[in-house]
């Protein structure tokens, strides 16, 4: 119990180690929290309690990024999961997949940006070409290594009772593979942020790499490092949430 009210004073102390040395420095560049905050408030959260306290900036922005966010995260997933099954259970398959997994997954995402923006155009397509070409790999490598460390008894008594592939893979294959597959599910949801981000710079006329973008051209440092902040809180959030659905998904593991 004291290890997790220490854990919690963590990150007020740091906010407020954050204050007294940003007002000491008195640089225009590097604001305090508290003024941060007053914008984030001022730009996001001043709205009228029938919307949730949400302003229309808000609701324009913020919503449109988790919703790329998720969408891309979960096209990635399947992909991920779906070919990574089918490489860890079969080896041809495998070593087929190899060469090509290595070579694209060495490319970083913002590198193809001009690439997705000639096949989809500006827009969500393009955004979520970006996310999911960035988060399948962590997923697909994972969740190959977990299929194909399964107990080979476990597969062998599978097939002895006569069980439906579908079944086999449903109550034998993902439940024994499942570990490795979160973990790469948690490891692509803070890229899949990142890119998220990322991909709203280039060409977007919304979201919350857009409004950072924006606030940069204007030299508007405040809204700048209200971006950064609403990010973290962001990227927590998803954290913590992820890891909640994690853990009651793998109890049976013990």
């Amino acid at each position: 119990m004291i290890y997790f009210l220490a854990r919690l004073a963590s990150l007020p102390l740091a906010v407020a180690l954050w204050e007294v040395a940003t007002r000491r420095a008195n640089d225009p560049f590097f604001p305090p929290p508290t003024k941060i905050l007053a914008r984030m408030h001022k730009d996001w959260f001043s709205g009228s309690p029938s919307h949730l306290f949400l302003t229309t900036q808000a609701t324009d922005n913020i919503f449109p990024s988790l919703t790329r966010l998720l969408t891309g995260w979960a096209l990635a997933c399947l992909l991920g999961i779906a070919i990574g099954l089918m490489a860890g259970r079969i080896p041809l398959v495998a070593d087929h997949l190899a060469p090509l997994i290595h070579f694209f997954r060495a490319i970083p995402p913002p590198a193809l940006a001009p690439v997705f923006l000639a096949t989809f155009k500006i827009g969500t397509s393009m955004q979520l070409a970006t996310i999911v070409f960035g988060v399948i790999w962590p997923v697909l490598l994972n969740t190959l290594d977990g299929a194909r460390n399964v107990d080979p008894l476990q597969l062998e008594t599978a097939r002895a009772f006569r069980l439906p592939p579908a079944t086999r893979l449903f109550r034998v294959l993902l439940p024994a593979a499942a570990p490795k597959i979160f973990a790469g599910l948690r490891l692509s949801l803070s890229t899949a942020l990142i890119l998220m981000v990322i991909s709203e710079l280039v060409g977007s006329v919304n979201g919350i790499g857009y409004l950072q973008m924006l606030a940069q051209s204007t030299t508007d440092i405040p809204g700048v490092w209200a971006c950064i902040v609403l990010l973290g809180v962001l990227g927590l959030t998803l954290n913590a949430a992820f890891l909640a659905v994690e853990r009651r998904a793998l109890s049976h593991h013990g």
